[in-house]
């Protein structure tokens, strides 16, 4: 049967407010042409967008709702958490073909109003459309930063010392295992990334970070926009780069994070960041890891294990010309 809009919002909005408990923040939510918002005195905002398109990000036959729209969310706020703020509410754009299963889209909402509750933000408005090819899901997050406090990408300096929280490669491990099994493989926790929000809060609090960016596209790309916008260079150390080794999900698929994965994969919402300063082992739980350091020079540069360097290129997830 298809779906009617009329329908699908009144789903919408009593999934959210049933989930999610509005904050002081959003004075009016889902219900009129805008929402209203008000920030806290003396911040400034922050506002993010991400697209999530079916065949290009997720795969249904791979990736539960629950798994796609925790990740659609988890987009917005680890860019709020590269710099440095507080997530307020969230806006999202959902497009479904008519033939797409209602249960399907209750579970993307339970996914998506899940991570919300977890992070106290409210969805507070969106739109939804018919899509003639796959589904189409687009967040928007508002979040808010003490005036003249975010941290930027453009702050790096000569000297010092280059950070990752957590793990990398996870997410890239698990499609190649994906393509190599050919099978679905729904119950993997690295589709169920962890947005560092705390981390990102602690770092612009104790003004630790001199530049920040989430690991979305992958540590060799994102790497190279903090050094485009600081126009330095930098060296990463290999084996000092942290990588998943565990076996994960249900079926105990075992992921060979190679080193490639954790450098160019993407998809980690792993934070990277530089500071002059000692930073803590480990900050909010999550382990740091330093991995290199800022150079003078332009461009970056990989030392591996028998301390050979070779020239690092950015070859991580592009837009134009990949999908799964």
């Amino acid at each position: 049967m298809p779906l009617l809009e009329k329908k699908l919002i009144q789903q919408i909005r009593r999934s959210a407010r049933a989930a999610t408990r509005t904050r002081g923040s959003v004075v009016t939510g889902i219900g009129d042409d805008c929402a209203v918002l008000r920030l806290p005195a003396g911040h400034e905002m922050l506002v993010t967008t991400d697209c999530s398109i079916e065949n290009t990000h997720f795969r249904r036959d791979w990736h539960t709702p629950q798994a796609v729209s925790r990740r659609c969310l988890t987009r917005g706020l680890s860019d709020i958490a590269a710099m440095g703020g507080d997530p307020q509410a969230a806006f999202l754009s959902l497009a479904v073909p008519n033939d797409c299963p209602l249960e399907w889209i209750d579970h993307f909402l339970q996914g998506l109003l899940g991570l919300a509750k977890e992070f106290k933000i409210s969805l507070a408005g969106g739109d939804t459309a018919a899509s003639p090819d796959g589904i189409m899901a687009d967040i928007v997050v508002i979040g808010s930063v003490p005036r003249g406090k975010a941290i930027l990408r453009s702050g790096a300096k000569v000297g010092d010392r280059i950070y990752v929280t957590g793990d990398l490669g996870h997410s890239a491990a698990a499609i190649a295992a994906l393509r190599q099994t050919h099978s679905g493989w729904t119950q993997c926790q690295t589709f169920r990334p962890q947005p560092r929000v705390a981390v990102g809060q602690y770092l612009r609090r104790h003004g630790l970070a001199s530049a920040m960016i989430d690991l979305s596209d992958g540590l060799s790309t994102d790497l190279e926009h903090i050094c485009q916008e600081s126009h330095v260079g930098a060296e990463l150390n290999a084996e000092a780069i942290p990588r998943a080794r565990e076996s994960a999900g249900k079926k105990r698929i075992v992921l060979n994070v190679a080193l490639d994965f954790a450098l160019h994969g993407g998809d980690d919402y792993e934070l990277l960041f530089t500071s002059s300063a000692p930073i803590p082992n480990k900050i909010a739980g999550v382990r740091i890891t330093q991995i290199g350091r800022i150079k003078r020079s332009a461009g970056m540069r990989l030392t591996a294990v028998d301390g050979r360097s070779r020239v690092l290129e950015a070859q991580g997830w592009e837009h134009f010309t990949k999908n799964l």
